[in-house]
């Protein structure tokens, strides 16, 4: 199935004051910025660390693909893309603290809401370390336009 000039919201999630937690803030504005997004009708947003509010721009999205840092188990920089049932599994299986409010509960909202796009993907990036500081590492970073040129073949896809 193929789009037309519908929107497809690139979300970029994390804390960019933690180091390598910032690696899908940075790749959606690094998306965001290519020439090419505004023609395949990609619309970067910072969703940063807003958790259920992000569910408005979420549920509004036409298509969406999400880029957060994510525990792998790749070296630092590694990234996959995750699409459709797949990315569900992923947030599922995955670990994490039981006080947050992650991805997945945001999901779930819109699953209550009947509003998951059926277009959606992840795109997660292995961090190398999550402590306080507003550089990535460099291999994270080094990772960025790749993980963007991943993020342009899925849109490119899409729209068929």
């Amino acid at each position: 199935m193929t789009m037309d000039k519908t929107t497809i919201l690139v979300l970029g999630l994390g804390n960019v004051l933690l180091t390598d937690e910032a690696a899908g803030v940075r790749l959606a504005e690094h998306v965001g910025a290519l020439p090419e997004a505004a023609d395949l009708g990609l619309e970067a947003m910072d969703g940063g660390t807003m958790g259920l509010t992000l569910m408005v721009a979420m549920e509004d999205a036409d298509a969406m693909i999400v880029c957060d840092s994510a525990w792998l188990g790749e070296a630092p920089g590694a990234f996959k893309l995750f699409e459709g049932a797949e990315m569900d599994h992923f947030l599922r299986t995955r670990g994490r603290n039981p006080h947050d409010i992650g991805l997945d509960d945001v999901m779930d909202g819109l699953r209550l809401r009947g509003a998951v796009p059926e277009k959606r993907a992840l795109i997660g990036i292995q961090p190398e370390i999550l402590t306080v500081g507003e550089h990535m590492t460099a291999a994270v970073a080094a990772a960025i336009p790749q993980a963007g040129e991943a993020v342009l073949g899925l849109a490119r896809r899409w729209r068929g």
